[in-house]
């Protein structure tokens, strides 16, 4: 999983690299260009969530969260 992902990324920024040029000349090549820059954040970030996916965290998911409610200011 995380080796597609760096493949996919490496692919984005390729694809950049090909737009870079393009982007002051035609709008529509500036739009691509944006969509791939945000496509390429998109997987950064979940690159970066396999990377600190811990055991505890996996396990932090499903344990109820302590929530604070207004009544318990007033006991």
């Amino acid at each position: 999983m995380k080796t597609k992902l760096i493949e996919l990324i490496h692919e984005k920024e390729v694809q950049m690299q090909k737009l870079a040029p393009l982007v002051d000349k035609n709008p529509l090549c500036s739009e691509l260009f944006n969509k791939v820059l945000i496509e390429k954040a998109i997987l950064r970030k979940k690159l970066d969530e396999l990377n600190n996916d811990t055991f505890f965290k996996r396990i932090k998911r499903f344990l109820p969260k302590d929530q604070t409610l207004i009544c318990d200011y007033f006991k």
